[in-house]
């Protein structure tokens, strides 16, 4: 059975130091890829943008900085946890957003509640959709 979570959160864009705005982020985790969140981002202008990595990711970063290559996560003071940095990047290209940190454990607080952490791999229904999450991830990275 197909299950998922979904929640909204207001990040801020951090153009340059001296110009940021805030954008709507929707949050989405689905059992079909139990491993993944996915983070569309709705810039103004553009065509959303959606970006699939790690839950564990996500769940590590809230409190340390972790990540690399093209996804790191961190606090912005890990004495306090109040606010998140996501770091996207492809190439040279990057973008970077500031989230407050409470909404997002909320968000991981109910993945982890349909799934919780470790448990990804005893869904039963996992191998037989392995395939088709992977062809949808390719097919975003293709579109993108």
């Amino acid at each position: 059975m197909r299950e998922s979570v979904q929640a909204e959160v207001m990040m801020s864009f951090l153009v340059s130091e001296e110009l940021s705005f805030r954008i709507p982020v929707e949050l989405r985790y689905d059992t079909c890829d139990p491993y993944a969140v996915r983070l569309t981002f709705h810039l103004p202008g553009d065509a959303p943008v959606t970006w699939a990595f790690g839950r564990e990711l996500l769940v590590d970063g809230v409190g340390r900085p972790c990540g690399e290559g093209d996804v790191r996560v961190a606090p912005v003071d890990p004495d306090t946890l109040g606010e998140v940095l996501i770091r996207l990047q492809v190439g040279s290209d990057q973008a970077l957003f500031r989230s407050s940190t409470a909404p997002l454990v909320a968000f991981l607080d109910r993945t982890d509640k349909l799934v919780p952490l470790g448990q990804e791999g005893a869904l039963a229904d996992f191998d037989a959709h392995l395939e088709d999450v992977l062809d949808r991830i390719l097919a975003e990275q293709s579109a993108g």
